[in-house]
């Protein structure tokens, strides 16, 4: 892609918190950062990801080019690469995907998405499957205010959740495997959240402002909920059978729900984190 189309697209990433109209609107981008493996610079490209556990993936498709993008013979030389997820800044290790893994997850993307499969054919090379895993420290929060941080954080699963069900409405009768691998790492993802907010935030909020406990106590309360209602989309994963439609119930339900518990943690805790 040129490079000023790049850059109009990574200032509208950073300048809304992952957020990006046109082409991309709606779907999942990162900004990754790589070392130009023969300038030392370095080069930030817009990426499509998917999710994937604990890491994410993305491929070098380049446009259905015949040669593979310049950010995977950056990563080739020097793995260790920054990801802008819109909420976070980290860094993370570049790993190319080799074997039955790649195919495997290649696989998975082609059946959710047909463009990448013609992407492959069109290039008349093996797309590389790239896998990005955070290196362990704390992240760079796109955010100028402990609330806002909350914010951000909170419209980043919003807009997961609005892909998701984009995904489910969208899907075949046979939910595909990737589909399967979105809503799993979302559960993940927001269990994680919500224990590091009872077993972190929460507690030095209650410490700091003892009045705030009957609110505390309803945002436990409401984890508790959440819980069950992952635990149920987890389950329902488990189906070999899963439809469509059930599948649906279930997003639905934790999205009803999980929006109207964020929302009140923001109208509650936003102004007590920023001293408004």
């Amino acid at each position: 892609m040129p490079n000023d189309f790049n850059t109009s697209i990574i200032d509208e990433f950073r300048s809304n918190n992952g957020r990006v109209g046109g082409m991309f609107e709606g779907a999942r981008l990162i900004l990754l950062t790589t070392t130009g493996a023969r300038s030392g610079r370095r080069h930030t490209v817009p990426l499509g990801y998917l999710p994937d556990g604990e890491r994410i993936l993305v491929i070098g498709s380049a446009g259905g080019s015949p040669r593979h993008p310049a950010w995977v013979h950056n990563l080739l030389a020097d793995p260790v690469v920054t990801v802008e997820d819109g909420a976070f800044s980290y860094r993370a290790t570049a790993t190319v995907l080799s074997g039955a893994e790649r195919d495997e997850t290649f696989a998975r993307a082609a059946e959710q998405e047909q463009g990448w499969a013609d992407y492959e054919r069109q290039s008349g090379r093996k797309l590389p499957v790239v896998a990005l895993a955070a290196i362990p420290g704390p992240p760079g929060f796109n955010a100028s205010s402990p609330g806002e941080a909350l914010r951000v954080v909170h419209d980043a699963f919003r807009r997961e959740l609005a892909v998701i069900r984009a995904e489910v409405a969208g899907s075949g009768p046979v939910l595909g495997a990737q589909l399967r691998v979105n809503c799993l790492t979302l559960c993940a993802n927001l269990h994680g959240h919500h224990v590091r907010e009872d077993e972190g935030m929460f507690p030095g909020l209650e410490k700091a402002y003892p009045e705030l406990g009957p609110v505390l106590a309803r945002l436990r309360d409401e984890h508790e909920v959440v819980a069950g209602l992952l635990e149920r989309l987890r389950s329902a994963l488990a189906d070999p059978g899963l439809s469509r439609e059930a599948l649906a119930v279930e997003v639905d339900a934790l999205t009803s729900d999980l929006e109207k518990h964020l929302d009140y943690e923001e109208q509650a805790l936003i102004p007590v984190l920023d001293g408004v």
